[in-house]
């Protein structure tokens, strides 16, 4: 590739555990490909999960770390495997997206709901485009802020702590209204909209989530606000996709909706996501490590490859060169004109091409 040195890029891969080498690899052959004046230096780092831990007594080396944090962007694969646990029970693998999302300050979890044409809802009646919201899921604190800081009395009583803070649920709405401005609307009505959810009807630390959000959304008159509960929005979720824009909730309640966002738009092999801050930005599919595919040549690279099509879009918000934001739309095209085609499509989409054949399908329309 060529650039100058003002146009360069470094950045970190973590492939990580499963899978998540191989749609790593996928994603850099297109990421290679789309990039045109932009010298882009790829290096790969030993981290991300339960391979890490096994070899290292860490999921996230503090060489590893000081790499991501030198780094314009960060791209991951997949991180955690669910027999390699920590005493405690839990995945020893998900200590590396826990503690860099702390360490790096990732207080934004944007994830893109878009049904592509080609691609199997199940949703009756759905068609591309029809679906097309963006959850920002708030990534530092909630319910799993308490993770390693929870108690186990004994056998008996077990308690984790929710934490809501007044700075942190103010920034992440802020970057809620900011997507939504720069989005077209809804697609059943073309209105600008932030809808806000919680549990406020049960919980004080979800009504405080409420005021404050209400208290920044003012800010924006432009912006039609809405609260729904959680519980009711899993069923509007599925009943009117169309009615929904941008998307606010605390951690957990955003792990939960995206993932079923995800499932109404093809499933997690199709579902981006990236997570920022003011100055870090880190990217991976919404997937998990899949290990029972690993090694087959099967797994579908379309949630990495897009989430790196969301990582040049953020770059090149910080780099003056439009190439970064040109190969971003190139790529997520090429992507689109592959799902739609329908004859080289992974096997989780109802085909029957390797991660290969796909990610050279895409790149042939690079």
């Amino acid at each position: 590739m060529t650039g100058t040195e003002s146009d360069s890029i470094d950045l970190a891969v973590v492939g990580g555990d499963g899978i998540g080498p191989e749609v790593c690899h996928s994603a850099i052959a297109v990421l290679e490909r789309a990039l045109d004046g932009v010298a882009a230096l790829f290096v790969r780092h030993l981290a991300g999960g339960a391979g890490t831990f096994l070899e290292t007594g860490l999921a996230l080396p503090d060489d590893t770390l000081a790499a991501c944090r030198q780094a314009d962007a960060i791209l991951h694969g997949a991180a955690g495997l669910p027999d390699v646990l920590f005493a405690d029970g839990t995945e020893a693998g998900q200590d590396f997206s826990m503690k860099i999302r702390a360490r790096l300050d990732l207080y934004a979890n944007v994830r893109p709901i878009y049904l592509y044409p080609g691609v199997k809802t199940p949703l009756a009646d759905q068609k591309p485009g029809a679906i097309d919201f963006v959850i920002v899921r708030e990534n530092t604190e909630g319910l799993y802020a308490a993770r390693g800081g929870g108690n186990l009395l004994g056998n008996e009583v077990a308690t984790d702590t929710m934490v809501l803070t007044r700075t942190g649920t103010a920034r992440i709405t802020e970057m809620a209204a900011k997507i939504c401005l720069q989005r077209n609307g809804a697609p059943a009505d073309g209105k600008r909209r932030v809808t806000i959810v919680d549990k406020a009807n049960v919980l004080r630390s979800y009504a405080f989530f409420r005021q404050v959000a209400d208290e920044v959304l003012a800010k924006y008159p432009e912006i039609e606000v809405e609260h729904i509960i959680v519980d009711a929005m899993t069923v509007h979720m599925l009943n009117r996709p169309g009615h929904f824009d941008v998307v606010v909730c605390e951690n957990l309640l955003g792990d939960i909706l995206s993932d079923l966002g995800a499932a109404m738009v093809g499933g997690l092999g199709v579902a981006p996501s990236g997570e920022m801050s003011t100055t870090h930005g880190y990217f991976q599919g919404s997937h998990g490590s899949a290990p029972d595919i690993a090694g087959k040549g099967i797994a579908n690279p379309t949630a990495t490859i897009l989430s790196a099509a969301m990582m040049l879009d953020w770059l090149a918000q910080k780099k003056p060169n439009p190439n970064l934001a040109a190969a971003a739309g190139r790529i997520r095209a090429a992507v689109e004109d592959v799902l739609a085609a329908g004859t080289c499509l992974t096997p989780d989409l109802g085909g029957d091409a390797s991660s290969d054949q796909f990610t050279d399908a895409i790149i042939g329309r690079l």
